[in-house]
């Protein structure tokens, strides 16, 4: 009797907590209500007015920011080993691509298991402190890789559009901007833990980043001015570098394609012209990439100015798809390198055969091998 009794009692149990959940999306509960006490100061009232969200969103985010972050932190170690081990690798250019690499690695390795381990218990529960420092690392290596990508842009500009005139970049003058790249960043990071807007948990209470429904100007100048210079600032540098390459090269493969007709030759292939090709297929990489950066973090940018501007109603499962657009970005680098140069192809073949990745013969001996390596080609020219 004591059996049957303990028995439907545990069944009692586990279908009232079922029953819980299942009731909570039509009852009084909220998304905030699995928040721990120590969090609630940096609970913004615009969330109450949510219900708990279905567990199994929480689920689905856990299992693609666990993958999401396997293959970013996989990829863009791959992308620092084999840049920084390869002597053919090692050119001034290529510091600006290690650098990027190195900022999307941190970015899921700070990010990716903080979400999975919240995920699971559907809330932050690693306290006020950890949640400042992880959105400060997000804002860090989110400003890192697009002004780092900046540069890779205006290095291209300098090679392309000047030639010969260009003033090539040194090891030094590589070093010189990523550390003023990373000075800056941790500038606009540092400036929330200081007064200037703060960081507070997102709408799905898994992930936190910058308090973009503070209804305070100055926090709400933090907002508009951080996307100026770290959103407008960049994307309006990088499209004047690469209005310039697209006219340059237009202008040379004109030029070419004339001198061709009158010297009644099908083309004319020289070294100098193989040089510019390669240059060309670099810029080509760089503008990739960078377009995956905007498409990735634009969403992210919109969420924010829904909130400062009050122009529209934010929810928590807007914010998750905010969080996983931005985060996927660190993944694409990679790839976007592994596809488009083969020199690193070649290497990664070399260190790692199982992964098959080796260059056909004709891009490892053609004007497309010497695509990484286009600056330290370019000085002797």
């Amino acid at each position: 009797m004591a059996i049957a009794n303990l028995e439907s009692g545990l069944g009692a149990a586990t279908m009232e907590s079922w029953g819980g959940k299942v009731a909570a999306f039509g009852s009084n509960q909220t998304v905030v209500d699995k928040v721990s006490p120590d969090m609630m100061h940096l609970i913004d009232p615009h969330w109450y007015q949510f219900p708990p969200m279905n567990p199994l969103w929480h689920g689905l985010l856990g299992f693609t920011i666990g993958v999401l972050g396997f293959i970013s932190i996989t990829g863009n170690g791959m992308v620092v080993y084999i840049f920084t081990t390869t002597k053919s690798l090692k050119t001034p250019s290529n510091l600006l691509v290690v650098n990027l690499a190195f900022s999307d690695f941190l970015m899921m390795l700070c990010m990716a298991p903080p979400m999975v381990i919240n995920c699971y218990y559907e809330t932050w529960v690693f306290g006020p402190l950890a949640c400042e420092l992880y959105a400060g690392a997000g804002s860090l290596y989110g400003c890192v890789s697009i002004w780092t990508m900046t540069m890779i842009a205006f290095d291209r500009y300098n090679v392309i559009v000047k030639g010969i005139a260009a003033k090539p970049m040194t090891i030094n003058g590589a070093l010189l901007r990523i550390l003023g790249i990373w000075l800056f960043s941790l500038a606009w990071t540092l400036a929330p833990l200081f007064g200037w807007n703060r960081y507070v948990p997102e709408g799905n209470m898994t992930a936190c980043g910058t308090d973009y429904l503070n209804k305070s100007w100055l926090s709400r100048s933090y907002i508009l001015i951080y996307s100026i210079f770290v959103y407008y600032m960049p994307l309006l540098l990088i499209i004047y570098s690469y209005f310039f390459i697209v006219q340059a090269v237009a202008a040379h493969e004109r030029a070419m394609r004339e001198q061709a007709k009158k010297m009644n030759v099908a083309s004319l292939r020289s070294s100098e012209a193989a040089n510019t090709s390669a240059e060309c297929k670099l810029a080509k990489v760089a503008l990739m990439t960078i377009s995956l950066w905007f498409m990735a973090w634009t969403p992210y940018l919109v969420i924010n100015y829904a909130g400062v501007f009050e122009n529209a109603s934010i929810s928590p499962l807007a914010t998750i798809w905010g969080s996983v657009f931005a985060k996927a970005n660190a993944v694409y680098n990679p790839i976007v390198y592994g596809i488009s140069h083969p020199k690193y192809r070649a290497a990664l073949y070399q260190k790692f055969p199982s992964l098959a990745c080796q260059p056909s013969p004709e891009e490892s001996g053609s004007v497309a091998s010497g695509a990484t390596t286009a600056c330290e080609e370019k000085p002797s020219a």
